[in-house]
């Protein structure tokens, strides 16, 4: 059985540790969802600040909501609408400061002032998005970036 540990040291090595095990939770499992479900636990409750931790996953059509922690979400999302949307459609992470100065940002939860969204490709192919929401301004910086989409590389890594 999995056992969390507390994260100790500077930002860098938090990560380090965290990455370490997101890497021995997926370790042997290529389940989507469980890995999903797996992580968002994980970084929900590793992490300081966060409101929500969750996928949404590409259906073809729109993203949908996955795996999280959190309150009750948006269930779907269209392709180029609002933050998760924008990284699915650019390929790039969206690291925004404060979410009511984003164009078309979507309120699931009006707790949420910053929000870190990595795109999930698997090659050219849309996986769906990993989606963090903090109730502090500004909460996440480079190191965080760095490391969510390493994390995220790691959710990649273990699908069939």
């Amino acid at each position: 059985m999995f056992e969390s540990q507390q994260l100790t040291g500077t930002q860098a090595e938090q990560y380090e540790q965290l990455l370490q095990q997101a890497s021995a939770l997926v370790h042997g499992e290529n389940d989507k969802i469980a890995n999903a479900a797996n992580l968002s636990a994980l970084v929900f409750h590793s992490l300081p600040d966060l409101n929500w931790v969750g996928f949404y996953f590409y259906d073809g059509n729109e993203l949908v909501v996955g795996p999280f922690q959190g309150l009750p979400a948006c269930v779907r999302i269209a392709l180029g609408r609002g933050v998760c949307g924008t990284a699915a459609v650019t390929k790039q992470t969206q690291r925004i400061a404060d979410v009511d100065a984003f164009p078309g940002h979507i309120p699931c939860d009006s707790a949420s002032r910053s929000e870190l969204v990595v795109p999930l490709y698997k090659g050219e192919q849309l996986v769906g998005v990993f989606d963090l929401d903090s109730p502090r301004l500004d909460r996440f910086n480079e190191v965080d970036q760095k490391n969510l989409e390493a994390l995220a590389d790691i959710f990649l890594g273990a699908l069939k």
